[in-house]
């Protein structure tokens, strides 16, 4: 889908891949999309998904929640995109890696000592989008113009950090739910 997105905005003749995929919602889809790759990897060969990975599915989960929440709630119908994909990205995506990782029997708990590993990835987003829009006015979405002003800029940057944290919290909580049966040895009879 991503690539796709990218091909059709290269037919326009608008093909900087700084631009593509300095929005939140293509880096946070493609990125989950090959972690996924890599789960589902290890899930058919029976090994262990490491920790590391497990906490960054969880982190993928949150930042997409983010992305949906925020495009259909702050930015909807804003994009280059067409329809489709846009619904994709910003509805469908998002909405099935919950669904996965809710119902995923092989997904241990995420540990709440690890909540604070969804903020670093965000971080460094908003840090490069703030300084291309201070160096050569480019920012993914209007929200983040420095000509808005500094109140709504900060504004906005920690209004979407608190839902990232809540969004991150619940997917931790969301862990803990066991919707699937695991796969254990049948019973002695």
């Amino acid at each position: 889908m991503i690539a796709h997105a990218y091909a059709l905005r290269a037919a326009v003749g608008d093909a900087n891949p700084f631009d593509f995929f300095g929005y939140f919602t293509n880096q946070t889809s493609a990125l989950t999309a090959a972690l996924l790759i890599v789960i589902g990897l290890l899930a058919t060969t029976d090994r262990r998904v490491p920790p590391a990975l497990t906490v960054a599915w969880g982190v993928g989960v949150a930042c997409l929640i983010v992305v949906a929440v925020v495009y259909n709630g702050l930015v909807p119908g804003t994009g280059s995109a067409p329809p489709w994909v846009s619904i994709v990205l910003h509805a469908v995506f998002p909405a099935l890696v919950v669904v996965d990782f809710a119902t995923a029997s092989d997904r241990p708990a995420l540990p709440w000592k690890r909540l604070w590993w969804v903020l670093p990835y965000p971080l460094l987003w908003v840090a490069v989008v703030l300084l291309r829009g201070a160096t050569d006015g480019w920012v993914p979405y209007g929200f983040l113009l420095p000509e808005r002003g500094l109140a709504s800029l900060v504004l906005h940057v920690v209004g979407i950090l608190l839902l990232l944290l809540v969004a991150a919290t619940g997917v931790w909580a969301l862990s803990r739910v066991r919707w699937a049966r695991r796969r254990s040895a049948p019973h002695p009879s």
